[in-house]
């Protein structure tokens, strides 16, 4: 007498990431800060709305974009301040 085979139930369907996420967070690590900005935010705003997975990668996105921003505006600044300084004083 053979048991007869225990049938189990499928497991659950994975949850889709969303692809706008997948973009913006690459977008924003490749240093297209304002593209991976907005990207973000659409993603995180179709996360809220389907369900769908990818809600952390669009955060990162948008910290990363805006973390690579400020430190380009920082770099605008220093040097403008730089040339200005040595244009100040004659040095050239």
């Amino acid at each position: 007498m053979t048991t007869p085979a225990s049938y189990s139930a499928p497991g659950a369907p994975a949850r889709k990431t969303n692809v706008i996420s997948i973009v913006a967070l690459v977008v924003s690590i490749v240093g297209f800060t304002v593209i991976g900005i907005v990207l973000g935010f659409i993603g995180l705003n179709q996360v809220k709305k389907t369900g769908e997975a990818g809600r952390g990668l669009a955060i990162a996105a948008i910290i990363i974009g805006f973390v690579e921003l400020a430190l380009l505006i920082i770099y605008i600044i220093v040097v403008v301040v730089i040339v200005g300084a040595s244009a100040a004083s004659g040095n050239y």
